[in-house]
């Protein structure tokens, strides 16, 4: 089984505009709205790839309840906490013509150290060789938040459970000492850890090296169009390009990459407690960066049929 957890759940407004002129009204070609948050994006493209899979996280207010309810909808099992204070999150995402796409995120409920007694609680129900995916953003009213991945680590390294880590910074190197089974930061994330410009694919290859020799067991490098870089267990340095394509929709892609990582894993090589060979890592590479391509090229997350079909251009 696959869980994931996400502190902070969001319903991602996204709006299409002609040109965006500061100071001006504008209305709305298109707009989306649904269920986001980095784990909750993991979880729905999951179930798109007919895996089985539980959200776990915090929600609070009219908003939490509407992404319940979303999630509901969509068949994805939840076992979220649900707080008294704040309400979760709105966020907007502006796209328009010419122009970069603009992002304004709201603040999040506030997450007590009794709210996180729960979490604990849930976290010690997972069983030998489930996987936890640990992504996203942490509420600001946690106290020492960029220790807390690592502390749920330990809450459940005694268990066997396999722990996939997708945050930015000291969220991320701080799990290193507890040996997740898998970390992805992209390009970008990557080169804020090491602060500085990561232009080669070595310089790439070396950074991420480090990382597993400070104790991540896989380390999976996530470039946009340049696809992905894998260094797995065994010190192999795996290389997947992306299929071509026109990129509608950037958000997403990185969480749709390990969803479909740990899909190819499971796929191909079922079982309990199984132990992954190069050639698993090779095909769960691939599974990836179809399903983080698929995500680009959609104008929000990727169907099953999209992503079968990035699977075909790569030849799985």
């Amino acid at each position: 089984m696959i869980y994931t957890l996400t502190f902070n759940p969001t319903l991602d407004y996204v709006v299409w505009i002609g040109k965006f002129k500061l100071g001006n009204i504008h209305t709305a070609k298109s707009e989306q709205i649904y269920a986001g948050g980095k784990g909750i994006n993991v979880s729905t493209v999951l179930k798109q790839l007919e895996v089985d899979n539980t959200a776990l996280g915090f929600v609070a207010g009219f908003t939490g309840k509407e992404i319940v309810k979303r999630l509901e909808e969509l068949e994805i099992p939840t076992d979220f906490i649900t707080l008294d204070q704040g309400m979760s999150c709105i966020n907007l995402k502006l796209k328009s013509d010419g122009s970069a796409e603009t992002e304004v995120n709201g603040l999040g409920p506030v997450i007590e150290q009794k709210d996180l007694e729960l979490l604990y609680e849930k976290l010690g129900q997972i069983g030998d060789g489930d996987f936890l995916v640990l992504s996203g953003s942490v509420p600001q009213s946690i106290r020492d938040m960029s220790k807390l991945y690592c502390q749920i680590c330990g809450q459940v390294k005694t268990k066997n459970v396999r722990i996939v880590v997708d945050a930015e910074g000291d969220f991320l190197r701080n799990t290193l000492g507890e040996h997740p089974f898998l970390i992805k930061p992209n390009l970008h994330e990557l080169e804020m850890l090491f602060d500085r410009e990561l232009k080669t694919e070595e310089a790439i290859t070396e950074c991420a090296g480090i990382l597993q020799k400070e104790g991540a067991v896989n380390v999976l490098v996530s470039m946009a169009g340049n696809g992905a870089l894998l260094i797995d267990e065994y010190g192999n340095i795996l290389r997947q390009e992306a299929p071509g394509g026109e990129v509608f929709n950037s958000v997403g892609a990185g969480d749709s990459m390990v969803a479909g990582f740990l899909a190819g894993l499971l796929k191909s090589h079922p079982g309990d407690h199984p132990i992954y060979s190069p050639e698993d890592y090779q095909y769960a590479l691939k599974f990836g960066v179809a399903a983080g391509s698929a995500s680009a090229f959609s104008s929000a997350f990727p169907d099953k049929s999209m992503i079968e079909k990035m699977k075909n251009r790569l030849g799985i």
